[in-house]
């Protein structure tokens, strides 16, 4: 018998309308007025405006101020499939979340659009007046309501009309039927009396489409648009770097959430050694968590055993949890907000480190705490990274591994102690875990630390089994430290600090949670 392959069958179908041959949907007059009918009245009052949205409306200020005249478009991004019609859960993009005050509550496909006005004539005296484009909740005498599975109310819950978004956010909306309109309307070179656009780029591409088609058919240069989205992009990134009262406040609960994620991995432990992939039982402890009292993790947990602590990005996680070894959980909890925590504990399985396993412990601590100590206004961010590294040098070679002088280490021609602590010791926190990105090197790496600013101080050192450079009883263990910091008027605060730290704290902490 040979098998036969089909031709093909030259259907006219859509390929994306495929994915709905699996249902039988009615479609008779009288079941679309049958669904139409006997639904309760929406009672519902406007809800009061969200906490953020006056924090929100600053931001904007700010936004209006550095690009007078500018229309600008900031989208919060499509949902994203994860496998074929399943999607991810939505997450705006953290510049317009910042922007809008809208966290997990909010619709894809959104844009936030700042339309420019006279000079003053603006929200709040600015130079622009905001309005905010989504897809409002079908009304239920709409097919969308039943047949719309990706986002009718039938299938997804409830969603926010225009009114209830505009009494939150304190902006005018708009349906996203209006949105190439808002987008369009008189764009062109300032010089000929049209209005330019600056577009937050790799966001949403249909919005990309839209605003590149008005570039070329007003005859703008397109590689000179992209220098103007990329200003966008750098300036709403450095607009995060310092975090006002808001977005501390939401910090603090992402950390307070997250010290007690950490609680439940180590409640967790006997079961996480008990199984064969005990890393995992770690990783779904803290997500239990992050899902309890916030919105998502706010990064793949690091959940790290043994030799794989060594391995810097290990969110693979499906490794064993061995009594005698060190495990390094790096995990943080995403508020609703979507502020993110970030820290790290290296915690011994047993409940003791050993003898080694402390020294390198604590030879951590140390550089994590001269960083920390050093910390206010006015110190170099890049000196942090410098402080922490010369105090793990010092100890690599207290131990005979440093194979040079610490000096000679901590020149740039030598930097042989990168070997066990290659990564950076510091980096901005916010919205995103690794916040304000697209900032420029001399506000970021060359800045001077200001009040307001939030950045973990995090150094490690990592010992792999298979590294001949080091004495044997070293092989196999990972160690990092990392708190989330908050620059103060005079210094800084820890805001992970209720998480212990020292090695005798550590062990006192374990031994309580495990009864």
């Amino acid at each position: 018998m040979t098998n036969q392959v089909s031709s093909p069958s030259g259907s006219d179908q859509p390929l994306e309308d495929r994915v709905n041959n699996r249902s039988q949907r009615p479609t008779s007059e009288s079941f679309k007025q049958f669904m139409a009918s006997s639904w309760a009245a929406d009672t519902s009052q406007l809800p009061a405006e969200d906490p953020a949205a006056s924090y929100a409306a600053a931001r904007r200020a700010k936004l209006s101020s550095a690009f007078p005249g500018e229309r600008l478009v900031i989208p919060a991004g499509p949902l994203k499939v994860r496998s074929n019609d399943t999607d991810y859960r939505f997450r705006p993009h953290s510049a317009f979340a910042h922007l809008t005050g809208l966290g997990v509550d909010h619709e894809p496909d959104a844009v936030l659009i700042l339309e420019p006005t006279d000079d003053g004539a603006g929200d709040g005296g600015s130079n622009h007046a905001a309005t905010l484009y989504f897809a409002p909740m079908a009304g239920r005498d709409s097919s969308d309501f039943y047949l719309d599975s990706r986002s009718g109310e039938f299938w997804v819950g409830p969603r926010p009309t225009l009114s209830t978004m505009s009494a939150r956010t304190g902006m005018p909306t708009e349906s996203l039927e209006q949105l190439e309109l808002a987008i369009t309307k008189n764009s062109g070179p300032q010089a000929l009396g049209g209005t330019r656009i600056r577009l937050l780029r790799a966001v949403d591409l249909n919005v990309e489409a839209l605003v590149d088609t008005s570039r070329i058919n007003t005859s703008q240069d397109l590689e000179a648009s992209d220098a103007l989205d990329n200003q966008l992009s750098e300036f709403v990134s450095e607009l995060r770097l310092i975090k006002d009262a808001y977005e501390v406040a939401e910090l603090r609960k992402s950390v307070n959430a997250t010290i007690v994620g950490f609680e439940d991995v180590v409640r967790s432990l006997d079961k996480a050694v008990a199984h064969e992939r005990g890393e995992r039982v770690v990783e779904g402890a803290f997500f239990a968590r992050a899902r309890l009292e916030g919105n998502d993790l706010g990064y793949d947990t690091i959940a790290a055993s043994g030799n794989n602590a060594t391995i810097l990005h290990w969110i693979r996680n499906n490794g064993a949890v061995n009594e005698g070894e060190v495990l390094l959980l790096d995990a943080g909890v995403e508020a609703d907000s979507l502020y993110t925590a970030d820290i790290t504990r290296s915690i011994p399985v047993s409940g003791k480190y050993t003898e080694v396993q402390r020294r390198v412990y604590e030879a951590v601590l140390d550089a994590a705490d001269a960083t920390f100590a050093a910390v206010k206004p006015g110190l170099k961010f890049r000196d942090l990274h410098q402080i922490a590294t010369r105090v793990l040098a010092e100890r690599l070679s207290e131990w005979g591994i440093l194979p040079v002088s610490v000096e000679e280490a901590m020149d740039p021609e030598g930097q042989q102690h990168r070997r066990w602590m290659p990564h950076g010791t510091s980096h901005h926190l916010g919205l995103d875990v690794h916040d304000c990105a697209q900032a420029r090197s001399e506000l970021y790496l060359d800045s001077v630390l200001e009040e307001g600013m939030v950045f973990t101080i995090e150094p490690g050192l990592y010992f792999k089994k298979e590294d001949l450079a080091i004495p044997e009883e070293y092989r196999g263990i990972g160690v990092r430290i990392e708190d989330d910091i908050l620059v103060t008027a005079d210094g800084a605060e820890s805001l992970s600090a209720a998480l212990p730290r020292t090695a005798d704290d550590v062990e006192a902490w374990m031994a309580q949670l495990r009864g």
